[in-house]
């Protein structure tokens, strides 16, 4: 169809739906921009901006997004280069971030430049893990415990057929197997390589289920029981892990505190304490740390990462200690969905950010992971010591926010 009048015509009308577009015309692109100006007449308003864009929506329309008409656009900058080590390799780059936050890049920066001059940050990838946990229901407690029982013993015959859905991922473990009054909650644990791996476990456990349906008396109430937990703050996750599992930590001597930083080890540590550890507990936070999501957010949206994941990038611990005057700083960073291939790290913006860290494609999900702890260390560094120097909201009025 040609004429764009009458195929608007039509959508007003009820002939056509907004998500059949793509099938009626000749390209994405153009179902697209149809959508949008049927949008515009609607709601009376122009989308000038957000028509204007460079990804190619052929791709982005099958799998990233229902009933395209644009793309909205967030600032991005770099901060850098951030130096770290890993079990594998010496990593020096610059990181994009996407933000509205003034201020928060310059932070960041200056986290950085405190751990080059300190020159001995290490990440450590501590678990690599993704979840899912279906919600069961037997007739009984009794019937409960017996499934979580038959759940442990065939554990390899459930594996197999799992795995009979990915060439990639594995299962590892189903634990722990909840039991709350008559429904049974079993913990699918992953392992999914350079990929996030949601669907990926979905499809799995979807297809695990079959077998232990086959020769159970049960009813499978929902593929996601919350159990995963996915998308949600959680105690759970916080201890057990999910997605990537990190740690980074550095010794930052006590001239670099003073010099770059601006303040003293003492005062570091009694506002990490204050704030982060006692500020957490009273509030009954699981974010016992200053601003995780700030830069988990911010390297999302660059990277084409799903940004409903950073609640529980959010989550985790921030520890400082003086060590004979010299300041020694960690985050622990608990469960951090990230990928390197699929998903959202296919846009071409995405895929361009990636590339200035040589993180995308396979074999690169944990050079990518270690730069987000490390990225998430600088920007705890600098804004402990800006609160303890007393110099954070006079960084905001500098900067103009």
């Amino acid at each position: 169809m040609d004429n764009i009048d009458e195929i608007i015509e039509k959508l007003e009308n009820g002939e056509i739906k907004l998500h059949q577009l793509e099938n009626i015309m000749e390209s994405a692109n153009k179902a697209a921009d149809i959508r949008r100006r049927f949008i515009e007449k609607q709601s009376n308003t122009k989308l000038e901006n957000i028509g204007s864009y460079s990804i190619d929506m052929t791709e982005t329309s099958k799998k990233n997004i229902e009933n395209a008409i644009g793309t909205i656009q967030v600032p991005v900058g770099v901060v850098g280069p951030l130096k770290i080590y890993t079990e594998d390799e010496t990593i020096e780059t610059y990181v994009p971030m996407a933000t509205t936050e003034g201020a928060l890049l310059a932070s960041v920066n200056r986290g950085c430049s405190a751990i080059r001059k300190a020159d001995n940050c290490h990440v450590s990838i501590t678990n690599n893990q993704m979840t899912r946990a279906p919600a069961i229901k037997t007739k009984s407690v009794e019937a409960a415990k017996k499934l979580k029982n038959w759940i442990n013993d065939n554990f390899e015959r459930i594996k197999q057929e799992a795995e009979t859905t990915t060439s990639h991922g594995k299962l590892l473990k189903i634990d722990p197997i909840a039991i709350v009054g008559r429904y049974v909650y079993p913990r699918f644990v992953y392992y999914t390589g350079d990929s996030m791996g949601m669907n990926m476990v979905t499809i799995a456990t979807e297809k695990a289920l079959s077998i232990i349906e086959e020769e159970n008396d049960i009813s499978v109430i929902a593929l996601s029981g919350n159990l995963c937990v996915d998308k949600k703050p959680s105690a759970i996750n916080m201890i057990e892990g999910r997605g990537k599992s990190l740690i980074a930590e550095i010794t930052i001597p006590k001239d670099v505190v003073e010099k770059t930083l601006k303040t003293t080890t003492e005062a570091m540590v009694e506002v990490n304490y204050v704030k982060n550890l006692l500020g957490s507990a009273i509030s009954g936070s699981y974010g016992y740390n200053a601003h995780f999501a700030n830069m988990v957010a911010a390297v999302f949206l660059a990277c084409g990462q799903d940004p409903a994941h950073v609640v529980e990038g959010s989550i985790g611990i921030t520890s400082a200690e003086n060590d004979d005057g010299d300041l020694y700083f960690s985050i622990t960073l608990p469960d951090l969905p990230v990928a390197t291939v699929g998903g959202g790290t296919r846009l071409e913006t995405a895929v361009e950010s990636l590339n200035i860290m040589d993180c995308k494609g396979s074999g690169k999900v944990e050079r990518f992971a270690s730069i987000i702890a490390g990225i998430v260390l600088a920007g705890e560094l600098s804004l402990v010591g800006a609160l303890a120097a007393g110099h954070l909201a006079r960084a905001h009025k500098q900067l103009g926010r």
